[in-house]
């Protein structure tokens, strides 16, 4: 009379329960890690939308095209995965337009907790007269702050493009009193939170002329009245370029 052996069928069942440990923990290694800032939890691609995109088109604006601006208004269009691509070209990632674990662990990479990019700070952009918060201007400190984060995305994109070498803001948001008492225009972008005066190691005509690859529409530089020492940069989502010394 034969016995039955349940050792063999044993066997197989343990082999089943470590390979399915095995690929748990390979799917688990795909997922980006968790961030202090914010956390994407899906792969977001064309035709997608919600606060998630939103997130990636803020990090992403500065990345529009030659005289584009990117709409933050969380629907993944063609536009967004435009920037997306070149953001990816810009680091040396697959250029697919799909935001995916090496895209959003690029951009863990390149922002600190608060969400500023790792090169740029909230008080750096709010130094228009010595840096007290950002209210006393048109907008709520809130929404304020929001376009502030914004424009620092944008240079943090015109930053990486001129090879990683140091932009200065020398003067960022401006309340109305601090905007009057430098002479500010009335309706300046500054007032917004919008808004970045710069200078650095290359020359203000490099920064205006670079610029324009990376969503700012209001560009003013050598030539223009009061820009003979810096390059003015906004994100107004029109286009004002005038820099006459730079040939724009």
């Amino acid at each position: 009379m034969s016995i039955t052996r349940p050792l063999p069928r044993l066997f197989a069942v343990l082999l089943l329960f470590v390979a399915t440990l095995t690929t748990s923990q390979v799917v688990a290694t795909t997922v980006a890690h968790a961030d202090g800032c914010y956390t994407w939890g899906r792969q977001l691609s064309q035709g997608m939308s919600g606060a998630d995109v939103r997130q990636l088109q803020i990090r992403v604006s500065g990345y529009p095209g030659y005289g584009a601006h990117l709409a933050i208004d969380g629907e993944f269009g063609p536009a967004t995965k435009a920037a997306v691509q070149r953001f990816q070209a810009a680091y040396g990632l697959t250029q697919d337009g799909v935001a995916g674990s090496a895209t959003f662990t690029k951009i863990y990479a390149l922002q600190d907790d608060d969400c500023t990019p790792i090169h740029f700070t909230y008080a750096e952009l709010d130094d228009g007269c010595g840096g007290s918060g950002f209210d006393g201007g048109p907008l709520s400190e809130a929404a304020t702050k929001a376009n502030a984060l914004e424009t620092m995305w944008h240079l943090e994109a015109l930053r990486h493009a001129l090879g990683d070498q140091p932009i200065n803001v020398t003067s960022g948001f401006r309340s109305y009193s601090c905007n009057s008492q430098v002479g500010g225009a009335s309706n300046s972008q500054h007032l917004y939170g919008r808004s970045a005066d710069l200078v650095g190691v290359h020359s203000l005509c490099t920064l205006a002329k670079q610029a324009r690859y990376h969503g700012f529409g209001g560009i003013l530089g050598p030539g223009y009245p009061g820009h003979n020492d810096h390059t003015h940069a906004d994100i107004r989502t029109t286009n004002y370029w005038d820099a006459p010394n730079c040939g724009i």
